[in-house]
């Protein structure tokens, strides 16, 4: 068999057993950064505009900004070292990180999210995954997510940080990170998300029910419409940054 196809399987093995496997719900830790206001605030405005939609450098341009703001409060959950550096005049004791991080994310959207979280966790190694959502039926109300690339390090023993702006059903960040788990099992797994729906967190915490998995996100709407878009949301995420696709 070749790589992807024993990851395909891999995949549909464990999405397979998590139907019968997990039990416990609500203990996925949430950060929910609308929770108080701060100039996150002023950059999901934007974001939600469709007037300032049009200009698509802005909007790509706060997606990074709120990539940053939400990768600074993420720093805060790291493990840190204590060590001595010499300044011009003395030596100084400070706290470095001490955490090897992989940040994941998925094409294409996720791009000026991913770019975000790495200007502030700049040394991170990075994963990436290309998965695209498609409608089942003629009525476009069933969605399915596919994925068709994978390219990341060793996962192993590290903390692996999956970054996807829009967090709708769910699907498309389990199957991302059921395609990296076969990169290895990461020692800690933060997950974060512009827009995230109930639906999609009722999801993950049904996936995920442990708390030592930690989700971040900017805001939770509370519906999917008929098509599956967040609502309220901000519509297509992708499109908006780069241009509609046929």
């Amino acid at each position: 068999m070749t790589e992807w196809e024993v990851m395909s399987s891999f995949v549909a093995r464990n999405k397979r057993e998590q139907k019968y496997d997990i039990k416990i719900y609500n203990c996925m830790r949430i950060v929910n950064l609308a929770d108080s206001c701060s100039i996150m605030s002023q950059y999901m405005a934007e974001l939600r505009d469709k007037d300032v939609q049009k200009d698509r450098m802005r909007f790509r341009q706060n997606v990074i900004r709120v990539g940053r703001l939400m990768a600074y409060e993420a720093s805060k959950l790291l493990t840190y070292a204590e060590r001595e550096i010499e300044t011009p005049v003395a030596t100084a004791r400070v706290q470095v990180l001490d955490d090897p991080i992989v940040l994941g994310t998925v094409f294409r959207a996720g791009l000026p999210f991913h770019q975000g979280f790495l200007e502030v966790f700049d040394n991170a190694d990075n994963a990436f995954v290309s998965a695209y959502r498609y409608y089942k039926d003629r009525e476009c109300a069933e969605v399915g997510v596919k994925i068709e690339y994978i390219a990341s390090p060793s996962l192993e023993g590290k903390t692996l940080v999956i970054v996807d702006p829009m967090l709708a059903t769910g699907e498309s960040m389990e199957l991302g990170y059921q395609a990296l788990l076969t990169k290895g099992k990461p020692r800690r797994l933060l997950l974060a998300c512009v827009i995230a729906c109930q639906q999609g967190v009722e999801h993950l915490q049904r996936l995920f029910p442990d708390d030592d998995v930690v989700l971040f996100c900017a805001t939770i709407d509370p519906v999917l419409n008929g098509h599956k878009y967040i609502v309220p949301g901000l519509g297509d995420a992708g499109d908006l940054m780069y241009g509609e696709k046929i």
